[in-house]
C-alpha cells in the first residue's frame, strides 16, 4: 500500500504497504397504536435522540441538521442507535454485561420489524424511521453484530481488519442514511463504503489518546510491528519518529479512501451528497494531524473546530462532498 507524506507534501498511500435500558422504560412494551397516537411523547422521544447525538456525536449532529426535513428525524434515530451501541464497550467492565446490552438491541430490532418496539425513546424513533423509509433490517443487524465482535479488548490484527470494522459500522450507517434520502444507487453505495472506512480509521486515530490513558491500544498491529512500535510506546506518549510513522501510515489509508470516494463523484446523484457531509470533519482531522507531524497526542487535535458548522454549511451549499 501507499503512504501519506509529511507536511508540505501531497498525500499518497501507505508506505510499505448503559446497561443501556433507561430505568423507566425497562421491560415494558408499547403498543404500536399507542406510540403513534401519543404526540407529546413523540416529541420527547425525538428530542431525546437529538440530544444524545449532540452530546456523543457532535459532528454527526451538525451534519444531520443539514439533511432534508423529511430525512432528519430518521437520521437522528439512526445516529442515536449507533451511539447507544458504540458506547457499550467503554461503559462496561465485564464482557457479559456488554453482551446483554447487545442482545437487548438485537431483540429490539426484531421487535421493531414486528411493529412492537420497546418503550425506549431510541427504539421508538427507530421504529418510526423504519416505517417511514422502509429501512433495511440487515444493515441494522450488521451494525449490532460488528459491535458485538468488537467487545473484545484487542487491537486490530491489520489495517484490513480495521477497514472491515469500519465498513460494517460507519459505512453501513451511511447506507441507511442514503435510504432515508431515498437514494438507491451503486455509485452512492460505493462512495459510502470508502467514506465509512475513512471515518472508521480517523475515529480509531482520534480515540488513541483516550484508549492510551486506559492502557489500551487498538491500532493495527501489523503497522505497529512494521515500525517496531509497542503498545507501551503509545501508553507512554513516546514522541519518537517511529511512533509518528505508525500514525502517518494509518492516516494515509484514510486519505486514500477519501480520495477514492471523490474520484467518482460525478457519477453519484446529487441527492446523496447530504449523507456525505461527514467528509468535512474527516478531511479537517487529516489536515490537522499532518500539520503536527502526525503526533496523535498533540493538544490541537482535541479542540473543537469552531468553524466546522460554517464549513459544513458551505459544503452543503456547494452540493458536493
Amino acid at each position: 500500500m501507499a503512504s501519506a507524506v509529511r507536511p508540505g507534501q501531497g498525500w499518497c498511500g501507505l508506505r510499505g504497504r448503559r446497561l443501556l435500558f433507561p430505568g423507566k422504560y425497562a421491560g415494558r412494551r408499547m403498543p404500536a397504536v399507542a406510540v403513534a397516537s401519543n404526540r407529546a411523547s413523540a416529541g420527547e422521544e425525538q428530542q431525546y435522540c437529538v440530544d444524545l447525538v449532540r452530546k456523543r456525536d457532535y459532528e454527526g449532529f451538525l451534519g444531520s441538521l443539514l439533511l432534508p426535513a423529511e430525512s432528519r428525524p430518521s437520521a437522528f434515530a439512526l445516529r442515536a442507535f449507533n451511539v447507544e451501541l458504540a458506547q457499550i464497550k467503554d461503559s462496561i467492565t465485564q464482557k457479559t454485561i456488554g453482551l446483554m446490552r447487545i442482545q437487548f438491541w438485537r431483540k429490539t430490532v426484531e421487535d421493531i420489524y414486528h411493529d412492537n418496539p420497546p418503550q425506549q425513546p431510541v427504539a421508538i424513533e427507530l421504529w418510526k424511521a423504519v416505517k417511514r423509509q422502509n429501512l433495511t433490517k440487515r444493515w441494522l443487524m450488521k451494525i449490532i453484530d460488528e459491535r458485538e465482535k468488537n467487545l473484545d479488548d484487542r487491537g486490530y490484527r491489520d489495517i484490513s481488519e480495521l477497514e472491515a470494522y469500519a465498513e460494517n459500522t460507519q459505512s453501513v450507517l451511511l447506507y441507511l442514511i442514503l435510504e432515508t434520502l431515498g437514494v438507491k444507487d451503486i455509485h452512492a453505495d460505493h462512495a459510502a463504503s470508502h467514506i465509512g472506512k475513512a471515518q472508521g480509521i480517523v475515529t480509531c486515530l482520534r480515540a488513541t489518546p483516550y484508549h492510551a490513558s486506559r492502557r489500551k491500544i487498538f491500532l493495527p498491529m501489523d503497522i505497529c510491528m512494521l515500525h517496531g512500535v509497542s503498545q507501551e510506546d503509545f501508553i507512554r506518549h513516546n514522541q519518537e519518529k517511529k511512533v509518528q510513522d505508525v500514525i502517518y501510515d494509518i492516516a494515509s489509508q484514510a486519505h486514500v479512501h477519501l480520495d477514492h470516494a471523490r474520484s467518482f463523484r460525478k457519477n453519484v446523484p446529487a441527492k446523496a451528497f447530504p449523507a456525505f457531509l461527514c467528509t468535512v470533519a474527516i478531511e479537517d482531522y487529516l489536515n490537522e494531524i499532518q500539520k503536527v507531524d502526525f503526533n496523535v497526542f498533540h493538544p490541537s487535535l482535541h479542540r473543537k473546530n469552531t468553524l466546522l458548522p460554517l464549513h459544513l454549511y458551505i459544503r452543503s451549499w456547494k452540493k458536493t462532498y
